[in-house]
C-alpha cells in the first residue's frame, strides 16, 4: 500500500485566442489578473487558423493565441473551478452573442501540461461540476511530448517552446517553495 503524498502545487496557465489577441490581452488580462494574481510570463503571438476554422463563424479569422503563466502557483484540484471562471469572463466579453476570446486553463507540472474542458471524451477524467481534464503533453527525455489526442496546436514546437519556458520558471516557483 502506497502511503499519501502532500499534493504538489501548480503552475496556472490560460491559452487566450481569438482576434485581434493584443487588444483583446488588454482587455482581459486586468479581469484574470483580478482572479488569479498578476501574470508572470505572457508568450509571444502563436497562429491558431492554421489549425482549425471551427472557430471562425463565431470568433472571426487570423485567429492567434497567448499562453498567460500566473505567479501564483495553485492546487490541481482547483482546475474545474478556474474553467468556471474563465467561462464566465468569456461570457462577459461577449459581443452580439459572440464569444471574442477563447479561454482554455490548464496548469504546468514537472511532468504534464493538463488542459481543462467542458467536453467529456475517454481520454479525459472528470473532474467536478461538468468539467473534465486531459494530460495534454507528457514530459519525456528532456522536453513535453504530445499524445495521441494531443490537439494539433500543442503538437507544434512554438507552442511547445513556450510551455516548455513556462515550465522552467514554475521549477524556480516550486524549488522557492521547498
Amino acid at each position: 500500500m502506497g502511503s499519501y503524498r502532500k499534493t504538489e502545487m501548480v503552475n496556472l496557465v490560460v491559452f487566450m485566442f481569438g482576434s485581434y489577441i493584443d487588444y483583446r490581452l488588454q482587455e482581459i488580462q486586468p479581469v484574470l489578473e483580478r482572479e488569479f494574481g498578476p501574470a508572470d510570463y505572457i508568450s509571444r503571438s502563436l497562429d491558431f487558423d492554421k489549425y482549425t476554422s471551427y472557430y471562425n463563424d463565431e470568433m472571426g479569422y487570423n485567429l492567434k493565441g497567448k499562453l498567460i503563466s500566473f505567479k501564483r502557483l495553485v492546487h490541481p484540484q482547483q482546475l474545474s473551478l478556474i474553467k468556471k471562471i474563465t467561462n464566465g469572463v468569456e461570457e462577459n466579453f461577449r459581443l452580439e452573442g459572440k464569444r471574442k476570446v477563447n479561454l482554455d486553463p490548464g496548469y504546468v507540472h514537472h511532468a504534464q501540461f493538463v488542459l481543462a474542458s467542458t467536453k467529456h471524451w475517454a481520454n479525459r477524467i472528470y473532474l467536478w461540476d461538468g468539467i473534465s481534464a486531459e494530460i495534454t503533453l507528457m514530459f519525456v527525455n528532456g522536453s513535453f511530448t504530445p499524445l495521441p489526442y494531443t490537439y494539433p496546436n500543442y503538437r507544434d514546437r512554438e507552442y511547445i517552446e513556450e510551455l516548455m519556458r513556462i515550465r522552467e520558471l514554475y521549477l524556480l516557483k516550486r524549488k522557492e517553495r521547498l
